[in-house]
Parts: structure tokens; sequence; C-alpha cells
């Protein structure tokens, strides 16, 4: 029997996705070590390897086949648009992809004026605006706190992440427009869900009935 590789996503979301997997008889105990400096963890006895990757090289991962399974946020699988099946909500860290900015920019977004937007998610920005408002705008990429460009005139609206809100209120913006609510997602490498079709099927309906006694 060949290994079955699961890549994570870094940080809280692997911790969460790790518990959930447990639930299902899934466990890794050298991942719990945190003074580990491996790499690569494995579960003989289930023939599992995981590995912690960044958020943004999981789905590179699963497409090329370095990893037979992903857990990563909706927001880099659509960022990050690479060829594999996602086939599981794992209703971990929810939030939303918006468009905000001051109160004072909501008519310019009705108006399709041409407007900068600063975002560290430029393939999604261009969806939204270009295929789905029809809006013509010049993107501006960035990569620290992106809430900073409106207040100083680099853009007239940011795409980001919002949670609870609190960090826009915080500084005089607010969500105009929802683009699509996020979580983390199950995703699959095409090969591998034909060549292990049955343990990774097996896998993904074992946590589809853990996620289903959690909601009722």
């Amino acid at each position: 029997m060949k290994y079955i590789t699961i890549a994570l996503a870094k940080g809280r979301l692997a911790k969460k996705a790790l518990e959930m997997l447990e639930q299902v008889g899934i466990t890794c105990e050298e991942m719990k070590d945190p003074n580990s400096r491996k790499l690569i963890f494995t579960n003989e006895e289930l023939k599992l390897r995981f590995f912690l990757a960044k958020a943004n090289d999981v789905p590179t991962y699963v497409e090329y086949g370095a990893a037979d399974i992903g857990v990563v946020g909706k927001d880099t699988i659509l960022e990050e648009g690479r060829k594999m099946y996602e086939v599981l909500d794992l209703n971990l860290g929810k939030c939303r992809m918006c468009v905000a900015g001051p109160a004072s920019a909501k008519e310019l977004l009705h108006h399709g004026e041409l407007i900068r937007v600063a975002t560290k998610y430029p393939n999604i920005a261009k969806d939204y605006f270009y295929n789905k408002k029809h809006q013509t705008v010049e993107i501006i990429k960035l990569n620290g706190s992106i809430e900073l460009a409106p207040i100083v005139g680099l853009a007239e609206v940011i795409v980001d992440i919002v949670e609870t809100g609190s960090t826009l209120r915080e500084n005089g913006l607010e969500v105009l427009e929802e683009i699509c609510p996020l979580s983390a997602r199950v995703v699959v490498n095409q090969v591998s869900m034909k060549m292990e079709h049955e343990r990774i099927t097996k896998m993904i309906n074992d946590l589809r009935e853990v996620l289903n006694n959690l909601i009722y």
C-alpha cells in the first residue's frame, strides 16, 4: 500500500484540521512535538504522510501530485487557480472576502468609474471587478496592511479578508460589497482521486460525518 500524502496550511488551520482528522482516527503523534525540526511526519500504521506548507503553496503541491490531499482556505484556492478537486468544506476559519473602503467610496462602485483597488489577492479582485461587476479598475498588489492603502490615498478601495470588521472600523473603513464566503476546504489531486479512490473517499466521507454531527 502506498503512502497518501496530506499537505496542511501552516498555523491555526493545520492545528484545527489535525483535531478534526483525529476524530476520524487519523492521527500523527510526531506532529505534536513543538521542538521537531522534521519536514515530513509519518503514520506508518495508516500509511499516511503529512507536511506543513505555506498556504499559497498547498494548491501547487496538490496540483502536481506532491501531495494527494490538501487542507487550505478558499481564498488561496481562488487566488491560485490550480487544477484539483475541491471536495469538502470543513467550516473552519470562516470569514468573507470583501470590497472595503471609506463610506464615500460606495458611489464609485455603483457608477463603474475607473478606480484603484489595493489587495493581496489580485486574481480574486480582477475576477470580481472584470467578470462580475464589469468595472475597469487598476489593481495594486500589496503584501502588508491593506487597510493603509485608502487612508494614504494609494487606492480608493481594497479587496481583503474580513473576519469581524473591527480593524476596518478602527481605521474609518467599512465593508462596501461582499465577494464570497470563505472557509477551509479539502482539495484532492485529480490523479490521486482515481488511483486511491477508495481510501480518499472513505476519508472524505468520515470527515463529512464528523461535520454533520457538529452541525446537528
